[in-house]
């Protein structure tokens, strides 16, 4: 055998995609595909170029791969491996530095995006933020200081408003970007300042799970970000947090996938931590909704939610809704509502589903994600409930706010209605209904 054998390959690239869930390098290239698209990268790659990366010389990755692959693991390219060249002349990739400065670049925004990820929050943070980032990455002991920890958590609810306007697919680089800076200058920071920034990266992990979950990514994306958010809970004592994490995780799990979904809503509501009021009576929701796909009777569910609204009736006054706040600080009786019509819809229940449903989208406030997604549901249940005209009309008015954003929750629940329609396909609303589904891109 000889000596280039024996050599180790790219242990850490390899561990990070095991990490993941990747554990084929087939499984790499359809997820570097997935993450390009989100990031408007039209390149892929192969099952040899995930081999190349994992060899003892894995080379140095081009502008849209760097971007790719810190996207899809959410760590700097160091941390998968790879290292940069050493400075060769008249080569124009080197060279890039030297020419941003030529166009006068700032010299702050550009030591970040030299960084790699960290240069995806770069646009949400202010010159004293980036100030801030730019010290605490060069000394994390010395620099990482409240004022970091204010810039980031300010960052996290902007990545969230644009999520909610614009879709995920928006959010994602900058979510990806806090949640690196936060893993990389935390090694180093002060214990108090530590626990500060863990307690946003718990945050900003379960943030960025939801934004995957939303966007399309395979689950083990999801899973991986929702991991590191109970992680960074437990670590810091924020128990309420890790309960709030289950309950996204709940959230997520697939209908086929009931009984886990019940537990995990269970034990989010009933487990050894104090879940805020309205954190509970969600919680409560999710549950009454596990149940109702269980095969539940319709009493039972019905009980269930009448303790999602007692809990919810014991909370504080609502408060605007901001991803670093109060846990579901701006959860209402209206979003309850909305989703206690799913609930009995789940329940075989589609007419009590669209009377509630129509009554709250009439008179509730709903962001648009919001209201793209309850939209999507009613037309669901008026699918259920053989109105299939009004069905198509009412999932076309869904489309039209979800499709620009790609608000993916409530494209697969329109996909859902279209299936349920089936048997109305001749139809011209509902076949105007799936042709407009099948245009849409990706």
């Amino acid at each position: 055998m000889s000596q280039a054998q024996l050599r180790p390959g790219n242990t850490r690239f390899i561990d990070a995609r095991m990490r993941r869930g990747w554990h084929a390098q087939a499984d790499v290239a359809e997820a570097y595909a997935h993450h390009a698209r989100m990031l408007g990268e039209s390149a892929t790659i192969t099952v040899r170029q995930v081999r190349r990366w994992e060899s003892p010389r894995p080379g140095w990755p081009n502008r849209a791969a760097r971007r790719v692959l810190t996207s899809m693991f959410g760590l700097p390219l160091d941390e998968l491996g790879f290292a940069p060249p050493r400075t060769t002349p008249g080569h124009d990739e080197e060279l890039e530095p030297v020419r941003e400065r030529e166009r006068g670049e700032d010299p702050l925004r550009r030591r970040l995006l030299l960084g790699g990820v960290l240069g995806s929050i770069a646009p949400l943070l202010d010159p004293a933020a980036l100030d801030h980032l730019a010290a605490a990455r060069a000394s994390a002991r010395r620099y990482a200081d409240r004022h970091l920890v204010t810039h980031l958590r300010a960052a996290l609810d902007e990545a969230a408003r644009t999520d909610g306007h614009k879709g995920p697919r928006q959010a994602l680089p900058a979510a990806l970007g806090i949640l690196a800076a936060i893993d990389e200058i935390a090694r180093d920071a002060p214990s108090t300042i530590r626990r500060d920034l863990l307690t946003i990266g718990a945050r900003a992990a379960e943030f960025t799970a939801w934004l995957h979950r939303d966007a399309g990514a395979p689950p083990q994306s999801a899973l991986f970000f929702h991991d590191r958010a109970i992680e960074w809970a437990t670590l810091t004592g924020d128990g309420p947090m890790h309960a709030y994490v289950l309950l996204r995780k709940a959230q997520a799990t697939e209908r086929d996938d009931a009984a886990r979904m019940r537990d995990l809503a269970h034990a989010a509501a009933q487990g050894p931590w104090m879940l805020p009021p309205r954190a509970r009576a969600e919680a409560l929701q999710q549950e009454a909704r596990a149940l109702a796909l269980t095969g539940c009777t319709p009493e039972l569910v019905a009980r269930t939610l009448d303790q999602a609204h007692d809990a919810l009736a014991d909370a504080p006054p609502a408060e605007p809704a901001t991803c670093t706040g109060p846990l579901c600080a701006g959860y209402n009786r209206d979003r309850l509502m909305a989703q206690s019509a799913i609930c009995h819809r789940e329940a075989g229940q589609p007419e009590r589903a669209v009377a509630l449903l129509q009554q709250h989208l009439a008179t509730g406030a709903f962001a648009p994600r919001d209201r793209a997604f309850f939209t999507a549901h009613l037309s669901g249940a008026l699918a259920d409930a053989r109105q299939p005209d009004e069905a198509a009309a009412t999932a076309l008015t869904s489309l039209q706010l979800a499709a620009t954003p790609n608000f993916g929750q409530a494209l697969g629940e329109l996909r859902r209605t279209v299936t349920t329609l089936r048997p109305y396909a001749r139809r011209a609303a509902v076949r105007e209904l799936r042709q407009a589904l099948t245009a849409l891109p990706g």
